[in-house]
């Protein structure tokens, strides 16, 4: 019988195990932490009954995905849930761009803008459905959509900073730059387009989804049906070395290039231990969970109702402190992401008492704190935030690393998306997943389609393996 060893239980890490054991594959995953997900976790860190996402909290992407859909991960548990509005980014004034998951709906409150919005996101959202079978895949192959994928990705290779010109209104630049920040990397670069044109296309076609009780309940769902396929876990086991892996068939790695480097040593080719080594990091972020009585008391009402809310003043104040991170300074103003899972899915909360789901960009390995600053980034648009707040958990860029040991330096990205890497991945080849070394593949995600609670990386190698078998 074909047998396959899965090294990290993240959700690529966990997609690439249940399809190989969907195929008949004896399974193995074995995880170094004594509980699985890797970032896709939820649990009560501040008080009992109170539901925080760990890391992966929204999922436009992973609604959608092949893996998710080809494995009827809903009749596991797993079920989708959205707010009454996405995204909320709100300026000083009082005012906010304001994401709905309708572009039309998006397009009425963007005003003068609202016809550029249209002429952007419209097209591509209408037909996202068969645009993200390829944008889901490695970008270095012939898209099952050219067509499709042309009109898509002509805007992509824009820099944000250029593409959030093409906006006339403070509300629809703030809006754009603020998504395409999720990039982790300079808005003045070429593709750092990319992230955000796909995200917002994602989320006009699915909604800026949460999973009920939690982004935990997608890693229950594939731990279920790995399990009814027969599928093994043992926790607590932590690989450095090639020799301490069982004789497998296929080795699936869901580790960053750095780890993979270490542990086969002079066994990759050259080419690949020297690319794996260069592998290049991201700026990292700092978490904040927040206990908060009678939830945020935004400024801008619509923030109120919002999921996600993005905290970096103008679209100007937002490239600019992306730019000082990226250089290695720590902004006074940090770009802060506020999340609000619990207005989707209001059992996360108990009484009046809900989760606040933060974090800030900060550079790569940060060492201060950013507590305050992100304290005072929600009180400059909710005035009397600090009053509310019962209880917080913090987990500095050091701490991140320890929770996931891919989250170097506080990178929870899993690398640089840069030109080279978020096109190739971990290094220039047309097969990202494969290491040089028979039977096994590198499968997180460092490698494409990226970040993100989809599994879409763990898939797609696990489907490349089981090709390459004897």
């Amino acid at each position: 019988m074909t047998r396959a060893c899965v090294v990290g239980s993240g959700p690529n890490g966990l997609a690439a195990a249940v399809h190989l054991a969907a195929a008949g594959v004896e399974v193995t995953v074995l995880e170094a932490k004594d509980v699985v997900g890797g970032g896709a976790r939820s649990s009560e860190v501040i008080v009992p009954g109170l539901l925080h996402d760990e890391c992966a909290a929204i999922h436009p992407m992973a609604v959608i995905s092949a893996f998710a859909d080809e494995h009827r991960l809903g009749q596991y548990g797993l079920r989708w849930r959205t707010a009454p509005i996405d995204l909320v980014h709100p300026l000083d004034d009082g005012t906010a761009g304001v994401l709905h998951q309708s572009v039309q709906e998006t397009a009425a409150g963007l005003g003068a803008d609202g016809r550029r919005w249209r002429a952007l996101f419209g097209w591509p959202s209408a037909r996202f459905d068969r645009i993200s079978e390829d944008v889901l895949q490695p970008l270095i192959r012939v898209p099952g959509h050219p067509l499709a994928m042309a009109r898509f990705g002509a805007p992509t290779v824009l820099p944000a900073s250029w593409l959030a010109r093409y906006f006339t209104t403070e509300g629809g630049r703030a809006l754009f730059a603020g998504v395409a920040a999720h990039a982790f990397q300079p808005l003045d670069r070429p593709l750092s387009s990319a992230i955000g044109v796909g995200i917002i296309t994602a989320g006009h076609h699915n909604g800026w989804v949460v999973a009920e009780g939690g982004t935990q309940a997608i890693t229950d769902a594939m731990v279920a049906r790995l399990t009814e396929l027969g599928g093994r876990i043992e926790t607590g086991v932590r690989i450095t070395d090639v020799d301490q892996l069982p004789a497998s068939d296929i080795t699936m790695l869901d580790l960053t290039p750095e780890a993979v480097a270490s542990i086969y040593g002079h066994r990759l080719p050259p080419r690949v231990r020297r690319a794996f080594t260069r592998f290049r990091r991201s700026p990292g972020a700092f978490k904040v969970d927040f206990a908060v009585e009678g939830g945020v008391p935004w400024t801008a009402p619509d923030a109120r109702r919002a999921s996600t809310v993005h905290l970096g003043g103008s679209a100007e104040e937002t490239i600019a402190t992306e730019r000082d991170i990226a250089a290695g300074r720590m902004p006074q103003r940090p770009f802060v992401l506020v999340g609000q899972q619990y207005l989707a899915d209001p059992g996360r909360s108990v009484g009046d008492i809900h989760p606040v789901y933060s974090y800030a960009h900060v550079p790569h390995g940060y060492t201060g704190d950013a507590t305050e600053a992100i304290v005072d980034q929600i009180e400059r648009f909710a005035p009397g935030f600090r009053e509310r707040i019962v209880g917080r958990s913090v987990r500095s860029t050091t701490q991140m690393a320890d929770y996931n040991s891919n989250y170097v330096g506080g990178d929870i990205i899993t690398g640089a998306k840069d030109i080279r890497q978020l096109v190739f991945g971990p290094r220039v080849t047309a097969s990202p997943y494969r290491i040089g070394v028979p039977g096994a593949y590198i499968c997180s995600a460092a490698t494409p389609p990226g970040p993100g609670a989809h599994g879409m990386c763990g898939y797609n190698a696990a489907r490349l393996a089981l090709d390459n078998l004897p």
